[in-house]
């Protein structure tokens, strides 16, 4: 049971870390210091989907199901199994991913302008608040 509960709660956050990938930009609009963990979460999910390097996530997901006694999720990983087919057709997976990197995008262009846009200036992001 414990096992399975790990493998749930794992989920919901791999979930919420493609959430923040996509649209964790935005959060910086208002909290500037927020883009560096951003910029971060950003390159590692992209690099994920790019190069296919392993996510933590995943393993750790299939590491609590087989102990759980659930099957792994598939050599595909998390977004194939949870995301594609659900959430958007399969057909349109490559679509799907243009739109999250102008997302993506679209935030970090935001987010330089509003800090061109606040009084004063561009804040510097190592100031003291």
């Amino acid at each position: 049971m414990l096992y399975r509960l790990l493998a749930d709660t794992t989920a919901v956050a791999h979930f919420a870390f493609v959430a923040y990938v996509v649209v964790g930009g935005y959060f910086a609009w208002r909290l500037p210091r927020t883009i560096w963990p951003h910029l971060v979460s950003a390159a590692w999910g992209f690099s994920t989907v790019i190069f296919g390097f392993d996510c933590p996530l995943t393993r750790l997901e299939n590491w609590a199901r087989e102990r759980a006694g659930q099957a792994r999720l598939p050599s595909s990983g998390f977004i194939d199994y949870y995301i594609t087919g659900v959430l958007y057709p399969a057909d349109a997976l490559g679509l799907v991913r243009v739109l999250a990197a102008a997302l993506v995008a679209a935030s970090w262009i935001g987010y330089v302008w509003t800090l061109r846009q606040r009084p004063g200036g561009p804040i510097r992001l190592n100031a003291p608040s």
